[in-house]
């Protein structure tokens, strides 16, 4: 068998991001998973904001907002993108070459210590669960392409083995956590028409929008939030980035890309959404100034009234939702 395989060929350092990834955006990655399929997709020469229809479903979840992820129901349905879990049984290296090899995107949780786009922040200094999209590996050559976050790269050497467990032979007995992964199918891609794609995409918003939350979610959080604000002011300033990444980054992050679903829409001839997406992305860079002032709050031990800035989002929200419901609810 070779030990070498690639899906795309992009020439170093040219690869471009898609538009969702830009610069000018309040916030140009969201999470890992929902990064790395949004370049996947545009990879396979494919729009991935025509399946953001899942960002109208977030909701506050108690000790986090949900972490947002494109459903594979959703994806198989637009362009017939078929995702299964890859069982673990060898080496992880030997799987992602046979998968990569059959043309299929490995999506592994993989240590952020090994990755050096993360050269500044995790890489080298600090573990962490994240996952990639393995579309190039060669095991010669110690080499691996990878979709991470917004953009797309390349690590090798001792990253490389450190990524894939090569210190030390494989023997399918291992006293780490083997990663989860999945590998996505690429061998029945559907192109639609923008017509029929526009269909399906409204089709998809109408499921999610039917499950929202059943009460607005910012109202839940309000209470909770200045909960955590106290007890955040006793741990490590770590802690506060983390906190932050699963509340203020996942919501603001999610309901950019809801935005930016609905003027989707709207260019494809759907009346009446520029209104909520207006909304949506308020909401989305009112949470930049909100994530800052919570900071100062925990570092400084400032004094902190979330209460206009909250109940804002929530009619914003609300105003969304209303609209979209008048729409194209049942």
């Amino acid at each position: 068998m070779t030990r070498a395989a690639q899906i795309w060929s992009f020439p170093p350092g040219k690869y471009v991001t898609h538009a969702l990834h830009s610069a000018d955006r309040a916030w140009p990655e969201t999470n890992c998973y929902v990064d790395l399929w949004i370049e996947v997709l545009h990879a396979a020469g494919l729009d991935p904001t025509a399946a953001l229809a899942f960002t109208l479903a977030t909701d506050f979840e108690g000790d986090q907002w949900t972490f947002f992820k494109f459903p594979l129901g959703d994806l198989a349905e637009l362009y017939g993108v078929r995702t299964e879990e890859l069982a673990i049984w060898r080496s992880p290296a030997e799987h992602a070459l046979e998968q990569v090899a059959r043309g299929r995107v490995v999506l592994m949780e993989v240590d952020s210590f090994s990755l050096p786009d993360l050269s500044g922040t995790s890489y080298q200094t600090e573990h962490a669960k994240t996952t990639i999209g393995i579309q190039a590996i060669d095991l010669g050559a110690r080499r691996c392409g990878y979709f991470h976050n917004g953009g797309y790269f390349t690590l090798e050497g001792d990253d490389f083995s450190q990524l894939f467990w090569l210190t030390r032979p494989w023997d399918g007995v291992d006293d780490h956590l083997l990663p989860y992964t999945e590998f996505a199918k690429l061998d029945r891609l559907r192109r639609p028409a923008d017509a029929d794609l526009t269909k399906l995409a409204v089709g998809q918003l109408r499921r999610h929008l039917a499950a929202r939350p059943t009460a607005n979610p910012f109202v839940a959080y309000a209470p909770r939030l200045a909960a955590d604000v106290e007890r955040l002011r006793g741990e490590r300033l770590a802690d506060f980035h983390l906190y932050a990444f699963a509340t203020v980054r996942q919501f603001g992050a999610n309901f950019e890309l809801a935005a930016s679903f609905l003027r989707w829409l709207g260019a494809r001839g759907e009346a009446d959404l520029e209104g909520p997406a207006a909304d949506f992305e308020a909401m989305a860079q009112a949470a930049k100034p909100l994530q800052f002032r919570l900071a100062r709050a925990v570092t400084a031990k400032k004094p902190l009234d979330t209460t206009a800035a909250l109940q804002d989002l929530g009619a914003r929200w609300d105003a969304a939702m209303s609209a979209l419901d008048a729409r194209y609810g049942s």
